[in-house]
């Protein structure tokens, strides 16, 4: 479980496929990987790895295909920047809202609206999102809690701040580029329930 509040601006080292469905990536977040151990989950993106090496500032993590047909992460190169954050510890601040680290479709940034102190960015809704985003509502962008500001059918906008401009990928994409996106799971369950209430 994540936060979405970015601890570290990484760096892809490499992403080398294992086979026909699969790839190891690795990333430099001295941050992140300074008391990692293997096993453990960080957030890159907004999807949770698993920790399989580490050391010398830099983590290794298996990624399946599920994850990579699913998520912006397969195509990511060396050098790319990356948003990284540990697993939230029970006692600690929820700075954001509960993020699972597990991506449920991929977006694009559609528009930026630069203003004096911040900017408004909106992006495209996948169909089967749309009625999980609600206006004042939580959602997670490339492993970033940000509030709905606005939405529509087809695509969302939120505001960001100067420190999520300066410390976070979102400050550095262009239109076109992907995002993964997270909608917040209480919404999910909530459907569920009322669909399903046995």
């Amino acid at each position: 479980m994540f936060t979405g509040i970015v601890e570290e601006l990484g760096e892809v080292v490499d992403l080398a496929p294992t086979g026909a469905d699969s790839a190891l990536l690795t990333v430099r977040g001295p941050l992140v990987s300074d008391d990692a151990k293997h096993g453990d989950s960080i957030s890159v993106n907004g999807v949770c790895l698993t920790v399989v090496e580490f050391g010398d500032g830099v983590f290794t993590a298996d990624v399946m295909g599920e994850t990579l047909r699913r998520s912006s992460l397969g195509g990511l190169a060396p050098g790319h920047p990356v948003n990284l954050e540990r697993a939230a510890q029970l006692g600690s601040r929820l700075g954001g809202h509960l993020v699972q680290g597990h991506v449920d479709g991929v977006g694009h940034i559609e528009n930026r609206e630069p203003a004096a102190k911040w900017e408004t960015v909106t992006f495209s809704l996948p169909a089967e999102l749309s009625r999980y985003v609600v206006e004042k509502g939580s959602i997670t962008i490339d492993g970033v809690s940000l509030t709905v500001t606005n939405v529509t059918e087809k695509s969302f906008s939120v505001g960001l701040i100067p420190t999520t401009l300066t410390l976070t990928t979102l400050g550095h994409k262009q239109i076109g580029d992907p995002v993964n996106l997270e909608v917040d799971v209480i919404a999910k369950y909530v459907e569920k329930m009322l669909r399903d209430p046995r």
